[in-house]
């Protein structure tokens, strides 16, 4: 079973490398010489967004640029417009954000692009395509593919029902992920597919769910969460009714929670990104455009399937809670 993993996710660290076009620098009357970035991700405190962080202040610092980082309390539109609003009053030469709702942002973006600001998205990405001169993500679609070909796998072709948790309706990244595992677990005829649930990315609302539903499907085999806070839910429910390891769990993301859950068996599986490479990158595309450069609209960075008899071999994919 680790060998079909495993293979799964290399085809994916092939497939996953920066692909798509190269754009031009985006709108507005930009100073080359400003070394001012700001950084704008989705949840303050989260593991993934402290990873991506952590990582575009370093590189920020390499190249001698200055980076102001906030984020809001939670991964939600009005506080995250707010503290976009006040970043653009600052005029710096690009933002960096990783946008909470790829529509409600469209507005205060194109603002800033108009100002002279450089877009750059990061981990998920508006609808309008015209604002940003450059998106980086994980390949969330083959990402929601390969946790459903792992959930397979570790199911063992039981029959029964699976569940895919989501956290916000809009939400890029989440939305693509249950997608990609929707359309691929329907390709296994043992295991029934559960309408997909919404959690509000609250642990203690995908606790709930995953509760309700072990009581109106004894039959559930396994479930997907869609990212770490779902994840963290999820395991707590299981754990809970005493179903931990019989109902296969496949977390998305490497928090230290997510880590200490996969080696004491409330998850058995996780699938990493990597928000360091996210960070990096986007702080180098931010620069590219402020000096006028052509920078390469989409790329896709890797991921992996990661169980507890190989997480020491993948510890490099395990997220920081702090710099």
């Amino acid at each position: 079973m680790r060998r079909h993993i495993l293979v799964a996710a290399s085809v994916l660290l092939l497939a996953g490398c920066g692909s798509g076009q190269i754009g031009d620098t985006g709108g507005g009357q930009t100073d080359p010489n400003n070394k001012n970035l700001a950084l704008l991700t989705g949840m303050r405190g989260e593991p993934f967004y402290v990873s991506m962080e952590c990582a575009a202040k370093q590189q920020a610092a390499a190249a001698g640029y200055n980076i102001n980082a906030q984020a809001p309390e939670k991964f939600e539109q009005a506080e995250q417009s707010q503290m976009l609003t006040g970043i653009i009053g600052t005029r710096p030469g690009a933002v960096i954000i990783a946008p909470t709702d790829d529509k409600a942002l469209a507005a205060p973006l194109q603002q800033a692009k108009n100002n002279g600001v450089q877009v750059v998205e990061v981990d998920t990405a508006l609808e309008d395509r015209s604002i940003a001169v450059a998106s980086l993500s994980s390949d969330n679609y083959a990402g929601g593919k390969l946790a459903a070909q792992t959930l397979a796998q570790l199911t063992g072709g039981k029959p029964g029902a699976v569940l895919a948790l989501n956290t916000k309706a809009g939400t890029s990244t989440t939305d693509e992920r249950a997608k990609g595992f929707e359309e691929e677990i329907a390709k296994h005829p043992n295991l029934r597919v559960l309408p997909t649930q919404y959690t509000e990315n609250e642990p203690a609302t995908a606790a709930q769910i995953v509760s309700a539903t072990l009581a109106a499907n004894p039959d559930l085999v396994g479930v997907f969460a869609t990212n770490l806070n779902t994840g963290e839910g999820a395991g707590t429910a299981l754990a809970n009714a005493g179903r931990s390891g019989q109902v296969q769990l496949v977390g998305f993301d490497a928090s230290p929670k997510q880590v200490e859950d996969l080696r004491n068996g409330r998850v058995q599986a996780l699938i990493a990104q990597d928000p360091a490479a996210i960070g990096r990158e986007g702080v180098d595309r931010a620069i590219a455009a402020i000096k006028g450069q052509p920078v390469e609209r989409e790329t896709k960075t890797n991921m992996i399937a990661i169980t507890k008899d190989d997480m020491q071999a993948q510890s490099q994919y395990f997220y920081k809670s702090e710099c």
